[in-house]
């Protein structure tokens, strides 16, 4: 099946409704229906301002799970397994990412248990180990929608595929609703009528199921009574409400509110995502849902832009285990589920798109349209508050078709405007600790920006431009070259950020000083960028003694640049520890790193087994090296399990300090100590070719570590 030529805009619409559907309902995520009309009457827009919105279950779930594709030993023929290994890579050990309520309790942290502890997929979900409560609550669908959206049109697939997925941690009706969420999705690419949708969904789960069944019931009484959707709610609260379910939340009720949304928001997208918030019970899973398969059906136009887009700025932060990977703009994600899509169906992708997707996937490219990459504006030391307005436009472009275009109102001489992309976040930056959010900055000393940018002609000012990056904690600016602006010409820009040590990078950008403004003392700014993104290999020193523990509540606490597994971990005297029962591992870097060396500066303090690992692509793929036990030294593969790929004699001591470093090109791996070559090796077999950084213990091993240079 050929993958239709608007794609990309339906699957960019489609995700944008999830998370629009996330936040609308964050805010009031287990209220009633009438405790939302009671506090609020009516909702029509976002319930809450949030000043940045930090990670939320909904969205980790489909964004990592489907990472099953790319990781998979089985290829695209996937298995309940490979999804299983892939929440158990992706997700932190019982913090973040979503509910760990408890085993038997919630549903995703028993089959996560069950998984790491030898239960292999489907088992892991099913009745038969969890019981019908456990199996059938609502995550087999929140976390199914990118099933859908790699399987445009093609509900074969995406059946199989939801099945496969859902089936991990859900079983009966939690594993029908994500098969019927999945299946919607995927026909909303090339359907339009809402009953046709959800017959054509229906069609892939049995007829006799309680989830069909309850989906017929409201259509029916829609059928019968179409104009109030109040009615159609008090129906599901009398005949199928959370008192007639057990669980924390069941997938039933949620369901069937999701459908009465669907009907009587009459095709138009906002009016559906608002009845379906205002019906209460799990609100951004359901309105998630709805986004979904609203987005994909009426494409970008039907999304309102000043309503539902701009205050999410294209932004979504994450918590999963890698930290560069929960620093994502939304284009990001739509790129990387076209990549799959495409990939999947044996197709090539369309140019442009192919060479952003293939050469810089996260690059700030703004051929979606409408989309902003979360670009950011502020202007330094101005008088008067400034008006500033992004939009993305066609009206030029450095490459492909479009642009953003950034305008300013009120500046002044000498002022100096700020165009940027954050690269790193700390609580300070959001409205609360939503699942847990922690990060590893996207850009490091040594590393190249690239950027376009454009002077428009009839300009009310003259300018000269500067790449930048902003070194946070010396709250230093570090610029490029001047570059005079000529108006009515692109011009590129490359800055090379320099080697540095302690230096923690927090947003890249374009930096303008205004040089002249003819004579207007308040007059306005308007510049085009494109081509945003950073490339080339990190050239820096991590020093210990410069980071610091980000509070973000009395539970979460995190030290900078850094993510945790599992494991205590804590600042002591300038040195980070490490320590565990079992096992700890902590991880830095970028996700994307490929051929680089790594220097640590540890001390092993008591126990037996101390890492560093490298090539870091989550909780079960990696290596390390280390001390491996009294006297040896080993150079160690994760594949959802250490296992040793070589090991040497080496009599090392407790309490002093080792330099350990590992270089990796491609499949060879070197390993030293104290600059002496101790273990080559070359990994044949499925080697990881990219990948962060960081450092493990086990068998109650503590050990502190004081320096990491990368190059």
């Amino acid at each position: 099946m050929k993958i239709m030529d608007n794609y990309f805009e339906k699957t960019y619409a489609g995700w944008l409704g999830k998370i629009i559907g996330i936040r609308l309902g964050a805010a009031i995520e287990g209220w009633t229906y009438d405790k939302i009309k009671e506090v609020y009457g009516e909702l029509y827009d976002y319930p809450v301002d949030f000043k940045d919105f930090a990670a939320n279950d909904d969205s980790n779930g489909p964004i990592f799970f489907i990472r099953a594709l790319e990781d998979s030993k089985n290829g695209f023929d996937i298995t309940p397994q490979d999804v299983g290994e892939a929440l158990l890579n992706y997700a932190p050990f019982e913090h973040g990412f979503f509910w760990w309520g408890g085993y038997g309790i919630s549903t995703e942290h028993t089959a996560y248990l069950n998984l790491r502890n030898g239960i292999e997929a489907p088992r892991s979900g099913s009745i038969e180990q969890n019981g019908t409560t456990v199996a059938e609550q609502i995550g087999g669908q929140i976390f199914i929608d990118t099933w859908g959206l790699v399987s445009p049109g093609n509900l074969e697939q995406a059946a199989k595929y939801a099945k496969c997925a859902a089936s991990v941690t859900h079983d009966g009706n939690g594993v029908y609703g994500g098969i019927f969420i999945a299946c919607a999705i995927s026909i909303a690419y090339v359907e339009n009528n809402i009953n046709t949708i959800i017959e054509k969904a229906l069609s892939y789960i049995p007829a006799d199921c309680e989830y069909a069944k309850v989906t017929r019931a409201v259509m029916n009484f829609h059928k019968d009574n179409p104009n109030n959707w109040r009615d159609c709610y008090k129906f599901i609260f009398d005949n199928y409400g959370y008192d007639k379910y057990p669980g924390t939340c069941h997938i039933i009720p949620n369901a069937a509110v999701m459908i009465l949304s669907l009907l009587y928001g009459n095709g138009n997208f906002s009016d559906t995502i608002n009845i379906c918030n205002m019906c209460g019970w799990d609100t951004d899973c359901n309105v998630a849902n709805v986004g979904t398969i609203m987005g994909v059906r009426g494409g970008l136009e039907c999304i309102d832009y000043k309503k539902w887009r701009a205050p999410i700025n294209d932004f979504l932060a994450c918590s999963g285990i890698i930290g560069s990977l929960n620093i994502m703009d939304i284009p990001y994600g739509v790129s990387y589920l076209a990549k799959l899509a495409y990939a999947v169906a044996g197709q090539e992708i369309p140019q442009p798109m192919k060479d952003i997707i293939d050469n810089r996937i996260d690059s700030c490219h703004f051929e979606y349209e409408g989309s902003t990459h979360a670009i950011r504006v502020r202007v330094e030391k101005n008088t008067y508050t400034p008006e500033i307005l992004l939009k993305n436009t066609d009206e030029t472009a450095n490459s492909g078709k479009r642009s953003l275009k950034c305008f300013v109102k009120r500046v002044e001489l000498g002022e100096k405007i700020y165009v940027h992309k954050k690269t790193y976040y700390t609580p300070k930056d959001f409205h609360d600790s939503r699942y847990d959010p922690c990060f590893s900055p996207l850009v490091y000393p040594g590393q190249t920006i690239h950027g376009s940018t454009y002077m428009p002609k009839n300009s009310n000012e003259e300018y000269f431009v500067q790449l930048y990056a902003h070194e946070s904690r010396t709250d230093t600016v570090l610029t490029g070259e001047k570059v005079n602006l000529v108006a009515d010409e692109w011009v590129n820009l490359e800055y090379i950020i320099p080697s540095m040590d302690g230096a923690l990078i927090d947003e890249v950008g374009f930096v303008y000083t205004i040089t002249s403004n003819h004579g207007f003392f308040d007059s306005e700014f308007t510049t085009f960028i494109d081509d945003l993104y950073v490339d080339g290999n990190p050239n820096y020193t991590l020093d210990t003694s410069k980071e610091t523990e980000d509070v973000w509540n009395f539970q979460h606490r995190e030290i900078s640049q850094f993510t945790k597994l599992k494991g205590l971990f804590y600042l002591e005297d300038g040195d980070i520890h490490l320590s565990c029962s079992d096992f700890a591992e902590i991880y830095t870097g970028n996700h994307n790193w490929e051929n680089y060396s790594v220097e640590y500066s540890f001390t092993p303090i008591i126990g037996k087994n101390h890492y560093m690992n490298f090539r870091v692509q989550g909780a079960i793929r990696s290596y390390a090296v280390g001390f491996y036990g009294i006297d040896t030294f080993a150079l160690l593969k994760n594949d959802n399990g250490y296992k040793s790929l070589k090991t040497i004699d080496y009599n090392w001591d407790l309490n002093k300090e080792y330099i350990v470093k590992v270089e990796v090109t491609h499949n060879q791996i070197k390993a030293y100590i104290n600059n002496n070559l101790v273990i080559e090796y070359t990994d044949n077999d499925r080697p990881y070719t990219y990948g962060s950084i960081g450092m493990s213990v086990r068998d109650g091993s503590h050990c502190k570590l004081s320096k990491i240079k990368v190059k």
